[in-house]
């Protein structure tokens, strides 16, 4: 195995500081790589996985009859969700009409939910169908629902490839679950 120097050593490699402070994300690694989930149903789908366990351990914030809502595990933002439905489908027009019933109405509720518990300036929601359009998990068909607000884009996704969240994911589910419309 090979020996890595601590993020200090690591600071003062070259003999002296450089004067960057940096955020060490090891666990984004699998996601850099490229190592994404499999495409089949069941163990291998983490959103086949996911409703499988219990809500704090998986971030699900609500379950429905046909869908759940769940926090992303790669965020944009503190309060970053997903809207999927339980049932393994690419493709948004794959639902029936039950399950899109209920997607349409979980991503409202989403955004309600954000809304209370962060109030963000806006949202960006949509879908990525297919690998080639940017979809991480493409064999299961999942929204996103992305709180925005201004400033909160800045150098760091762009340059260094990090996005600094100032919530642990964890403390995000239970208060978006708090504020979760009844």
């Amino acid at each position: 195995m090979t020996e890595h120097p601590s993020p200090e050593a690591a600071d003062t490699f070259a003999g002296s500081r450089d004067g960057f402070e940096r955020l060490w994300t090891p666990h984004r690694m699998a996601y850099v790589r490229g190592e994404r989930p499999s495409a089949d149903a069941g163990d291998g789908c983490p959103f086949c996985v996911a409703p499988e366990r219990d809500d704090e351990e998986s971030l699900i914030v609500h379950r429905g009859v046909h869908c759940y809502v769940i926090l992303n595990l790669f965020p944009y933002n503190p309060g970053h969700l997903l809207v999927c439905p339980y049932r393994h489908v690419p493709l948004y027009v794959d639902l029936t009409e039950e399950e899109t019933s209920e997607f349409s109405a979980l991503t409202k509720a989403a955004v309600r939910a954000i809304q209370a518990a962060s109030n963000p300036a806006g949202f960006n929601l949509g879908m990525n169908q297919g690998e080639v359009a940017g979809a991480g998990v493409a064999a299961h068909l999942h929204q996103h629902v992305v709180p925005r607000w201004m400033g909160d884009a800045n150098f760091l996704p762009i340059v260094g490839q990090t996005k600094a969240l100032p919530q642990l994911l964890a403390d995000v589910r239970a208060q978006l679950a708090e504020h979760w419309p009844r």
